[in-house]
């Protein structure tokens, strides 16, 4: 992603309006490599910026992707979330905490050569997204952590009481 005065510089190549708010949403977004949801990109801005609006943040978003400064991405697990990086990549996300990385994959050509089937006939791929899912490396030291202390966090008395 542009640096937030391009961005500026952009936007109004673009006939588009630049307020303070869409500067703060461009100062958030630059070298954010955590994928933001909206609302989560409005919850740091409102903290910021209290006023800002919801639909400030999604405008904004929107005129972005429609420039190709960003990527809506649906990771899955609930809202879109929102990726500044718009090199050819896929994702890498935590199912404990949500984390989202960056990950490059190479030969995915041959993945997509392999696509067959009955319903796939005559279907051209011109996109793929490749979603990992798993375990981040912090989540997987905290279930260890867990497994090896577990007076450290006890389990709630689940039996019935009279």
């Amino acid at each position: 992603m542009r640096s937030p005065s391009e961005l500026t510089s952009a936007f109004r190549a673009q006939g588009l309006k630049v307020t303070p708010q869409r500067q703060l949403l461009f100062r958030l977004l630059h070298g954010n490599h955590t994928h933001p949801s909206a609302e989560a990109l409005f919850h740091v801005a409102s903290e910021q910026m209290p006023g800002i609006s919801l639909r400030t943040v999604y405008q904004t978003l929107t005129d972005l992707a429609a420039m190709g400064e960003l990527r809506q991405v649906s990771l899955g697990g609930g809202s879109s979330r929102f990726d500044p990086n718009v090199d050819e990549h896929h994702h890498l996300v935590c199912r404990e905490c949500g984390d989202v990385r960056d990950v490059y994959v190479t030969d995915v050509d041959a993945l997509t050569n392999g696509v067959h089937g009955a319903d796939v006939d005559g279907f051209e791929v011109d996109t793929t997204a490749i979603v990992f899912g798993g375990r981040c490396a912090a989540c997987a030291a905290r279930a260890t952590a867990d497994l090896a202390h577990p007076q450290l966090h006890p389990q709630p008395n689940n039996k019935e009481q009279p």
